[in-house]
């Protein structure tokens, strides 16, 4: 088998619901992988959308999952929730939706997670989303990814 990640909500280049951009409740969609490699000893998540006007933009990155996890729940990444959360490209330490510029055509938002070989980053408590993934990436033993659409 192999490392993957999929959404009950959506399909791998689907459309995301409204309810999970941020104009709809902003609420983090349920995520579930399978697979993972044994020797994980935690998790990083990243939602990233590489088609916005000024460059890759980040909505979202959450680390030191515990590897016995096999989902991440809706609404997990909620403000102030209890994983740890980077500052996304908003300027929160929490999930923000897509919300790409009206009219910009469709936006594909990248959730991937990576299984890491050591159980916590050893990071301050507001990295950004990209530096965060940066620190993760020396670590990684496997990755998988799902790709949703969005459009306004």
């Amino acid at each position: 088998m192999t490392f993957a990640l999929h959404s009950p909500v959506f399909q791998n280049g689907g459309a995301i619901p409204d309810n999970y951009a941020r104009d709809g409740e902003n609420i983090s969609p349920p995520l579930r992988w399978t697979d993972p490699p044994s020797a994980t000893k935690s998790f990083i998540l990243l939602v990233e959308d590489p088609d916005a006007p000024s460059g890759t933009f980040r909505h979202w990155a959450i680390h030191g999952i515990n590897p016995s996890q096999s989902e991440l729940r809706e609404g997990i990444g909620a403000e102030g929730a209890t994983q740890r959360q980077a500052v996304n490209d908003f300027g929160k330490a929490r999930y923000d939706g897509p919300q790409p510029p009206r009219g910009h055509g469709v936006h594909h938002y990248h959730f991937k997670i990576a299984a890491l070989d050591l159980a916590q980053l050893d990071l301050p408590v507001d990295v950004s989303a990209e530096r965060a993934w940066e620190a993760a990436e020396p670590h990684v033993i496997d990755q998988a990814e799902l790709v949703g659409t969005f459009e306004r």
